[in-house]
């Protein structure tokens, strides 16, 4: 067994981790990164780009079946999963070299094993020691002056319905399918649901969603809510809203899974080949030692306050392990932030209104701030503008015209309350109406702000003067 000094642990080398420890690095700590997997963690790997690079290849599948309305002749349109599975291990495996290079390029030193936080050690009293288990059996004791706990999240399941990787699927299993069923159904109407349902019904799968709540995408604005369940029954994807699974009904017959589901006092049998649960992610809080920590985890989650910090003054926690927005973008700027403050600097804490949330079916959605129902609850008197991208030349161009960007603010002083998009690249347009937000802008300068003609962005200047009933071509 052998012991190491280093100024800060990395417990997990997702994008948290692994962003955390090259801020480290940069501020001229010696950094060490445990990880038991693979650098990159669930977003490289099991989540963000191996699921957009499939929703990509659904997309272009999709859109070459109707490649003749654009005068492109393309017969015997066909969809080798294959090859789509390949391209997107292609790209995973590019992006995690990526990552490997950028390690070096800090002098990162990068452990692979699991790693579990120790009780105190003569050369860190108060954080503890990280003892690492490596895969040959051998153990290596590190021991920081501070530790920062960033090891992710994992698919949840539903009491009752486990994930057997065959029948009930998590994101996880879903993405690794080497053939697709005729049918799907999807418990779960979030972000990763919808995501699924978008990507499954291109590739020609029957799809149905089914959600607890009163409406898809229960985050999100209600327009934009009730937007996307109508252009999913457009596209004959069934949505079931207000209906719970009844799990002791599940069943197997002929190969097809059959599950109960009640909406009010109505019962429904559904079937599908296959289910996939996407109810949400837990956070990967067991089996890593805070139980000899005075670490607090409270409902699932790390409590942290506003620099990251846990109950244990030299121990840290960042991204899905604290809960609140499980997203990478938040998670690597919750990393830059607790290793500025081991450093010592006056780091400013994250404004999570400010921070874009993305779901990238067909169409995308995107959105920046507060949804107008959030802004009446807090008191507000609002007033909204709304601008359609069916009335955009670009969106014309591309043959993507559906939807909308919805812009709310404060009545009494203009300010800008949050933007709220669903249409074509929604997900790279919420930039700038994020960077509006932080720069507290109000709509009328962001009507001012010239858009280029013809791009999708002018839905945004158009709905930012819409606001005050000035919008040019509603």
């Amino acid at each position: 067994m052998t012991e190491q000094t280093v100024d800060v642990v990395v417990l997990g080398g997702g994008t948290g981790g692994y962003v955390a420890a090259i801020r480290g690095a940069q501020l001229g700590l010696k950094v060490a990164v445990v990880e038991s997997g693979k650098l990159g963690g669930t977003c490289l790997h099991q989540g963000c780009i191996p699921s957009k690079a499939l929703l990509r290849s659904a997309q272009v599948f999709a859109q070459t079946k109707e490649a003749q309305s654009y005068g492109v002749l393309a017969s015997d349109v066909r969809l080798d999963l294959a090859q789509a599975m390949r391209r997107k291990d292609d790209i995973v495996g590019q992006l995690h070299k990526g990552v490997e290079f950028l390690m070096k390029k800090h002098k990162i030193e990068v452990i692979e094993g699991y790693g579990r936080v120790m009780g105190p050690s003569i050369f860190s009293p108060t954080a503890g020691a990280v003892r690492v288990q490596r895969p040959d059996g051998e153990s290596e004791i590190l021991s920081p002056r501070y530790t920062i706990i960033a090891t992710g999240s994992r698919p949840r399941s539903l009491p009752g319905l486990p994930f057997d990787g065959q029948r009930i699927l998590s994101s996880d299993d879903a993405l690794a399918l080497a053939k697709l069923p005729s049918s799907m159904l999807i418990i779960g109407g979030g972000a990763i649901g919808i995501e699924w349902a978008s990507m499954l019904h291109d590739f020609g799968v029957d799809v149905t969603v089914v959600e607890a709540l009163p409406r898809l995408l229960a985050q999100e604005d209600e327009e934009v809510s009730a937007e996307m369940a109508r252009l999913l029954k457009k596209r004959k994807i069934r949505v079931l809203t207000n209906a719970a699974v009844d799990v002791e009904s599940y069943r197997v017959q002929d190969e097809v899974c059959h599950i109960s589901v009640r909406s009010g006092e109505k019962v429904e049998g559904l079937s599908a080949e296959q289910i996939l649960v996407a109810v949400g992610r837990e956070a990967r809080v067991q089996d890593i030692g805070l139980e000899a920590t005075a670490v607090i985890v409270d409902r699932g989650v790390i409590a942290v306050d506003r620099q990251m910090r846990t109950a244990e003054k030299a121990i840290y926690a960042i991204g899905d392990v604290v809960g609140g927005l499980q997203l990478a973008h938040v998670a690597a700027h919750e990393g830059i932030l607790a290793m500025e403050a081991i450093a010592g600097h006056d780091a400013r804490p994250i404004d999570y209104a400010q921070v874009a949330r993305c779901t990238y079916s067909q169409p995308e959605v995107a959105s920046v701030g507060i949804t107008e129902a959030q802004a009446k609850q807090r008191g507000l008197t609002v007033k909204t503008g709304k601008f359609a991208f069916r009335a955009i030349g670009k969106a014309l161009v591309q043959g993507e015209t559906d939807g909308f960007v919805k812009i709310v603010c404060d009545e009494a002083t203009n300010d800008l309350l949050g933007v709220h998009m669903i249409g074509p690249h929604a997900t790279d347009l919420i930039s700038e109406a994020g960077l509006a937000l932080l720069l507290n802008a109000s709509p009328w300068e962001i009507g001012q702000m010239i858009h280029p003609h013809p791009t999708l962005s002018e839905a945004l200047g158009e709905a930012a003067l819409a606001v005050d009933g000035l919008a040019i071509h509603a």
